[in-house]
């Protein structure tokens, strides 16, 4: 049994681990990030995906493939090519002891402008290199670009974990 990353309709992450928790008793891990965030001119706290739109399940792949390919909601599991991606149980192990603490929202006095090549210094993905889609008015949280399984996907981090590469 490995664990796999699920690929999800939009806002439908919750929902489906519901379900494969329910029908089929599979061990889900669904990271969430609470942070602080002006709605209407009041600060409140929100707590959203980690990783919008998807989630881990550790299943055997012979077994439980199908069951969780085409259970409602879910539009794929992560591959490349024909072949599952294996989600390392380390980097669960570690975004399970990360994702449990709140989030610094510390400004950075580091600017990030859009192509600049960056390295993540704390945190899960500590060690990877990503490049600067977006960097928001904020000055809180950029959108970076990241090598994670091994394909681009796009993550949003907190500047303060994030330094320049020359």
């Amino acid at each position: 049994m490995h664990w796999y990353c699920v690929h999800t309709r939009p806002i439908k992450e919750s929902q489906t681990a519901g379900f494969l928790i329910a029908h089929f008793g599979l061990d889900v891990y669904f990271p969430r990030l609470k942070q602080r965030k002006t709605i209407r001119r009041v600060r409140r706290e929100v707590i959203s995906p980690l990783f919008p739109r998807y989630l881990f399940c550790h299943f055997d792949l012979s077994v439980h493939y199908r069951a969780v390919r085409y259970a409602p909601e879910v539009i794929s599991i992560v591959s490349f090519g024909d072949q599952p991606v294996v989600v390392g149980d380390a980097l669960i192990q570690e975004l399970k002891g990360w994702a449990g603490d709140e989030v610094d929202l510390i400004s950075a006095d580091q600017d990030f402008h859009p192509g600049e090549t960056v390295e993540v210094t704390d945190g899960p993905m500590q060690g990877l290199r990503a490049v600067v889609l977006h960097a928001k008015s904020d000055r809180e949280r950029v959108t970076v670009l990241l090598a994670l399984l091994e394909s681009p996907a796009q993550m949003v981090i907190d500047r303060s974990k994030l330094v320049k590469i020359s």
